[in-house]
């Protein structure tokens, strides 16, 4: 199923927010697909796209794919593919061949090197089950112990956004009882706490996020 997901434009880089498209703002997140290129995801999976044989082992009918299936084309003409139920995704690029062509394929999946290895094995094991099960597995999916920090980060950039300071947003954070308690006390880890939240929601803002895709990104100075 073809599913033009944006505007086509140039070749996005990094000053482009590292997307293939501009998603739409005002779309929640489990409406939103977002195409994020390959240099910043190291999960995304290369693939040739081939004719085949129905009755061949390795033939893949295209179609139990559509219910998840978005397609995108950048300026250079390449296919991307967004495989999502809107809370789990797979992200590929075609490097031959298409996911909007009719009949079985074969998909020949790019992935060479142990560095590279390492980074695909997920999404390919995800893909493979979402073939052969019609759905995705939650257990594919492990949750990422980094997601209540980065909650934090956004709650503490809106809130640095519209003026509030320090104290104020460590009320947020950790109740009023505990910031009239500890703010001022013996110990300054608190305050410390609520300073590294706000260096690095600021430093998140300034291009940060997209490192977020990398187990071993930190945010930059």
């Amino acid at each position: 199923m073809w599913k033009p997901a944006g505007r086509r434009g140039a070749q996005p880089t990094l000053q482009t927010g590292g997307c293939i498209f501009a998603e739409a703002p005002d779309r929640s997140a489990r409406q939103a697909r977002i195409f994020w290129i390959a240099d910043l995801d190291p999960a995304v999976l290369p693939v040739d796209i081939s004719a085949a044989q129905a009755s061949g082992p390795d033939s893949i009918d295209l179609s139990v794919l559509a219910p998840w299936l978005s397609l995108v084309r950048s300026a250079t003409g390449q296919e991307h593919a967004l495989l999502s139920d809107g809370a789990r995704h797979i992200r590929i690029d075609v490097e031959q061949g298409s996911f909007a062509q009719a009949g079985p394929v074969t998909i020949r999946f790019h992935v060479t090197g142990y560095a590279t290895a390492r980074a695909r094995v997920a999404p390919l094991r995800r893909f493979l089950d979402l073939v052969r099960r019609g759905r995705f597995s939650r257990s594919l999916y492990p949750p990422d112990p980094r997601l209540q920090r980065h909650a934090a980060l956004l709650r503490v950039h809106d809130a640095i956004s519209a003026g509030a300071t320090q104290r104020e947003i460590g009320v947020a954070l950790f109740g009023a009882g505990r910031i009239e308690k500890e703010w001022d006390g013996a110990s300054d880890s608190l305050r410390l706490r609520v300073r590294r939240l706000a260096r690095d929601a600021r430093a998140m803002a300034r291009g940060g996020y997209r490192l977020l895709l990398r187990k071993s990104g930190h945010y930059p100075d």
